[in-house]
């Protein structure tokens, strides 16, 4: 089902086009946007000037034959402040309809402030957290709080940027009396309610909204030293907000044009958009605010499809909104999911019996389970070099709920499942702290072992176990099927995983029947077998091509145990060219096959 959602603000004018999906989720296919100032001049129940409402006219216009492009079964149509307040808002409406066909309705102040909050607690993950949401728009300006999704009190103010720019901003740059006059009339207007807010207590300030979000962009472009490409779900701390309100509020129009991050249509507003959300930030006790760049027409269609489920097929598949986005993108690219499911188990069952030697949390955990999920994605647009496009994609693949340095992160342990291991100078690497170079290693070392306990795509491997035996490790994997083909696959990248042990690994295949299977144990494919005993792999094993190993010799006979024992690995082998620190130097695999 495809939806357009359209916010007809004050200051813009904004259109979604999203494809809501069985699960309940949505994926945004189109977006636009129009800076029209529908509310200029016409604030405080006085009428929209014409000018304004027929480029609003004409930019609606627009938004409806693009979402008939799109084939939406449904445009849903918010009006706020502006068309709220004016004298001329029902003359407005009836005007949309019959020029563009387009059913508006405006929505309250409370309303606003709620469907907001359901897309902040969406965009940033909310789930138990108490959050508080700032919005600023062109006429007003909404603060919620609630836990997750769940709203506890919501309230629309008449502060936003245009109203106060046209109130207070009498010269360029601002005085220093109007500045004073503005913060007086804020706090006069918000300091109860912001008491209260800060009385009640919360885990994370988000912030929504062009004005906010520009705000932010100029804070972590001084931070990074570049524009940043992407800011959602980037933490800026509310000294670097009060430092860019300094900057502002010190320079002509001029001049604030040229300040790198600033969005130039918004440079003359900008000064009272800092003003207010360094206000906030500060009445609250706020340390930092989380920038999201999903709003009200997000929550347009978050309330549409809650009140629509029946309309939809089913109920919710996935809650949490990080492994709703890993799945629909998942899905998007065609992944294999019997195969990524069991790269994930394999993935995690590693990372478990590990947990003394890498010391990792439950946050690592969850990377690696969802990189493991996206690793061969790259495939649906090529297989040769479809790690490298696994990265692309996922660093591109609109993960919500994610702070960019995870979603990066995350990329990055799948872009390592094959080929090449970490090297400084590899794009995205090279960037992350030494702490975060470290979870990447040993996380896309346990991602590239698991996927070769999958080699043959059979799911045979269900379930392993790892013993320290002093001098070695020994990996036992217990099977449906023969796994020659997967002890070949692991006999060429344990390597890395070695590094983690600090010892050889010794690997060892007892091949179960289905009902021989352990009771916690479920097997996942394959055809029950015989149980084997103890034998060993001679050395030719490893030297046969995969072809040869999956089909071309007779499978190990009733009785057999398969064992396959690596030696220390030597140091991996560098591109031409490349240089890598000692702190992220991998060694690779040196294994061998004996007979006992």
């Amino acid at each position: 089902m495809r939806l357009a959602a359209i916010d007809i603000g004050t200051n813009s004018l904004h259109m979604i086009v999203v494809e809501v999906r069985p699960d309940m989720s949505f994926d945004i296919i189109d977006r636009e946007k129009d800076m029209v100032r529908l509310g200029a001049g016409g604030l405080d129940g006085r009428a929209l000037v014409p000018k304004a409402m027929q480029a609003a006219l004409q930019t609606l216009s627009k938004f409806r034959r693009l979402a008939e492009s799109h084939q939406v079964e449904h445009i849903e149509a918010v009006a706020t402040s502006a068309v709220r307040e004016a004298e001329n808002g029902g003359e407005f409406l009836k005007a949309i309809i019959e020029q563009t066909g387009i059913r508006a309705r405006i929505i309250s102040g409370a309303e606003e402030a709620r469907l907001i909050h359901l897309a902040s607690a969406y965009g940033v993950g909310l789930t138990d957290e108490v959050g508080v949401t700032i919005d600023i728009g062109g006429g007003s300006v909404e603060i919620t709080h609630g836990t997750g999704p769940t709203l506890a009190t919501g309230r629309s103010f008449k502060l936003g940027v245009i109203r106060l720019t046209e109130r207070f901003v009498k010269s360029d740059p601002i005085s220093d009396r109007d500045e004073r006059r503005m913060v007086r009339y804020i706090e006069s207007e918000l300091k109860g309610y912001l008491r209260n807010l800060a009385e009640a207590g919360f885990d994370r300030v988000v912030g929504t909204s062009g004005s906010i979000l520009s705000v932010g962009t100029i804070a972590a472009t001084e931070e990074d030293g570049a524009v940043p490409t992407g800011i959602r779900n980037r933490r800026i701390s509310a000294k670097q907000m009060h430092r860019v309100r300094k900057e502002l509020t010190s320079l002509s129009l001029q001049k604030r044009l040229l300040v790198p991050g600033l969005d130039p249509r918004r440079a003359d507003i900008a000064v009272a958009g800092s003003i207010l959300i360094d206000v906030i930030l500060r009445r609250l006790g706020a340390d930092e605010i989380t920038l999201c760049d999903l709003s009200l027409r997000e929550g347009i269609v978050l309330d549409y499809i809650a009140k629509h489920r029946k309309e939809i097929v089913q109920s919710v598949r996935y809650p949490d909104v990080r492994r709703r986005s890993v799945i629909e993108l998942a899905e998007r690219c065609n992944y294999a999911a019997k195969h990524s499911h069991q790269i994930a188990r394999l993935a995690l069952a590693l990372f478990d019996a590990t947990r003394s030697t890498h010391a990792l949390t439950d946050r690592e955990r969850e990377w690696l389970e969802y990189a493991s999920l996206l690793h061969d994605i790259g495939v649906h647009i090529q297989y040769e070099r479809h790690h490298k496009h696994s990265h692309y994609l996922i660093r591109n693949g609109n993960l919500r709920g994610f702070e960019p340095q995870d979603v990066e992160t995350i990329a990055l342990i799948a872009r390592y499942h094959r080929r090449a291991a970490p090297m400084r100078g590899h794009e995205g690497y090279t960037d992350l702290s030494k702490k975060r170079r470290r979870v990447v290693r040993t996380l896309a070392a346990m991602l590239r072992l698991a996927e070769t306990l999958d080699r043959s795509h059979s799911q045979i491997v269900t379930s392993l176990s790892l013993q320290d035996r002093d001098e070695d490790a020994l990996l036992e994997l217990h099977t449906v099927g023969d796994a020659e083909l997967e002890l070949w696959a692991a006999s060429r990248h344990a390597g890395p995983f070695e590094a983690i042990l600090g010892k050889p690994l010794r690997i060892e295949s007892v091949q179960h029947s289905s009902a021989e299977q352990p009771d916690q144990v479920t097997p996942v494919s394959g055809q029950a077998d015989r149980r084997r005993a103890d034998r060993r792999l001679g050395r030719d094993g490893a030297g046969r091509d995969a072809g040869e190993m999956a089909g071309g010799r007779r499978a190990p006979g009733s009785g057999d145990r398969i064992e396959l024992v690596s030696t220390r690995p030597n140091r991996s082998r560098r591109q031409q060219g490349e240089r890598a620190d000692a702190a992220d130097r991998q060694p690779a695999p040196r294994q061998r096959l004996r007979t006992k």
